[in-house]
This record gives structure tokens, sequence and C-alpha cells, in this order.
């Protein structure tokens, strides 16, 4: 099977689960539901106005976070390298929880403060490692990844400290919100995200050649006329302007980042200009089915993504990782 058939699967795959996702759930739903999408019936509002949306935003923020993945494991030429590596995440996170904490619901063109927060915090994150790098031009993979685990601890105890403050209501909130899920989203949540992932994936699907080179080695991609720094640094604020859409709405989901590129680099190939697609329709459509899984099975309770995906990082380790290790 050529690569451009293997990328036609996996699209018509992704549209059958998105088209199925909805119509999946706790509760039977009439097919009239399907039909009023402005209807007052319990039924229509189900589906319309909590499912639907709930499955757009899960396919967002999976593809999202599997392409933000795809490009720092390129980049890092680190095949454990996830959206979050550089502390844009634990950025993000800590911008969401400082407005949680504080109430504010100030809109500023169109977008909640909490999403404004959340790319704010990640371009913070960003912004202190590419000051590394403006400071250090000869840094090392390796002392990006580590002031990248810095900030990481950093934030983490900055939410620590926003928590240990906060009343128990507010703490509480949190640290649920901390533990990822798709529970609280809902049509405005997908709107305030849409753009962060569109804009970040645009820009990031223009540098597939750039990628395929910089995961060859700095060097050689600097050999071949590539702008190391500046594509780094592009690289850099594109994938944290999806992810911190992504945490804002769903919250810190980062193993769908580790996952599907290894998975599409397994079926088609290391080539980033299908590599990228390929990752952002895998990663959402994994994501859609993990939130069908998760709403249904111990349904009316639903887990929060913090309590099973170690389970499917487990599962993942160990029947995957030896395959990536004799493809690298």
């Amino acid at each position: 099977m050529s690569r451009g058939v293997g990328l036609a699967v996996l699209l018509v795959g992704a549209v059958v689960v998105v088209l199925t996702a909805p119509l999946v759930g706790p509760v039977s739903l009439p097919f009239s539901a399907l039909t009023d999408p402005f209807g007052s019936d319990p039924s229509s509002r189900i589906f319309w106005q909590i499912r639907v949306p709930r499955v757009v935003a899960a396919f967002l923020g999976g593809a999202g976070l599997a392409v933000g993945g795809a490009v720092f494991q390129a980049v890092f030429r680190n095949p454990l390298a996830t959206p979050y590596i550089l502390g844009v995440a634990a950025g993000a996170s800590f911008g969401v929880a400082a407005v949680a904490r504080i109430g504010a619901g100030v809109v500023f063109l169109g977008l909640g403060l909490q999403s404004w927060s959340a790319l704010g915090g990640a371009l913070l994150a960003v912004g202190v490692v590419w000051m590394v790098t403006r400071l250090r031009p000869d840094a090392q993979t390796s002392t990006l990844l580590l002031a990248g685990v810095s900030l990481n601890f950093f934030f983490s105890s900055l939410i620590l400290f926003l928590q240990y403050t906060a009343s128990f209501a507010d703490a509480y909130r949190v640290l649920r919100w901390l533990m990822g899920g798709l529970g609280g989203v809902d049509v405005s949540a997908v709107i305030q995200m849409t753009p962060f992932v569109v804009v970040g994936m645009a820009v990031i699907f223009a540098f597939g050649r750039e990628l395929d080179l910089l995961a060859t080695g700095s060097e050689l991609a600097a050999s071949r006329g590539v702008a190391v720094a500046r594509t780094r640094t592009t690289l850099f604020v594109a994938t944290s302007v999806m992810v911190g859409g992504v945490v804002a709405a769903c919250g810190p989901i980062g193993f769908v980042g580790m996952m599907s590129p290894h998975i599409c680099r397994l079926l088609l190939g290391p080539g980033h200009r299908l590599l990228l697609p390929a990752s952002a329709v895998f990663g959402g459509a994994f994501l859609v089915l993990c939130d069908v899984a998760a709403r249904t099975i111990v349904a009316p309770a639903e887990p929060r993504w913090g309590d099973h995906r170690v389970s499917r990082r487990a599962v993942f380790s160990v029947d995957l990782a030896p395959q990536i290790a004799r493809s690298s």
C-alpha cells in the first residue's frame, strides 16, 4: 500500500469516527434529534449542544497535540518528545489556573480570558527557552530540554501555590481541570480553541521540508540552506499557540502528542509532508475514540484523562517502543 493510499485510509477512518462518535453515549437518542439542531427537545440539546461540540473539540485537540509532538520530535531528535517538553503545557496551565483562582471573566476579541492566559503562559515558557538560545547560540538540544524541564517544575510549583492559597472550591476546580478532560466543553470552547489550532497548524505545515532536514541534524540542515534559529523559533511559537488553545479548552492532555506521530511514522514513513497531516488525522480520531470510551464505559461516571492516560502510556511503551527503537 502506497503512502498516499495509507493517508487516504486514515482520513476515511477519521471521518467515520467523527460522524459516528456523537451517536454513541449512555443515553439513546431518537433519529429526530439529529435533524433538529435548534430544537428545545432534550434529545436535540444533548446531541447538538453536548455531544457534537465535544467530538469536534476532541478532534481538534488531538490533531493539534499530535502535530506538536511530531514537530518537537523532529526538532529535538528525541522520540520521547511531546508538545509539553519545553514547559508549554505547564505555562499554559499556570495561566488558566491563575484566571480560575482570580475568577475573572473578561472577553477580548471574542475570546475569553482563559484562552488568552493559556496562550500567554505557553508563549512565556517558549520565550524563556528562546532567550536561552539567544544568550547561548551554541546551546545543544540537551540544554533546551533541561530548560524545559526546569520550567515545568517552576510552573508546577506556582500552580501548587495557587491551589494552596485558594478556597476549597477553587482548589478542587483547578485540580479537576489539571487532570484534563472534555466534560465541560461546549460550543464556545470549540470556537475559542479553533483559531489557535488552525493558525498554528497552517504555519507548521509550511515547514515540512525544514523538519525533514532538522530531523537529520542542525548542521546538515544549515548546510542545506535552512535558517535553523529562525525556523526553530517559528516552530516553537506555532506549537505554543496550538497547545495553548488546546490546554485552555481541554486541560493538559499530553500522551496523544507522543504516541500518534510514532504510529503514523511506522505506517507512512518519516517524511513530514505526509507525517504532519497523518498525525493530525490520527491524533484527532484517536482522542475522539478515547473520549467516547471515557463517557460510556463507566457511565454515568466519567474518569478524567489523568486517571487513564497512564495505562495508555504503559500499553504503548510495551507494544510499540521496540518497533520505534528498531526503526530509529
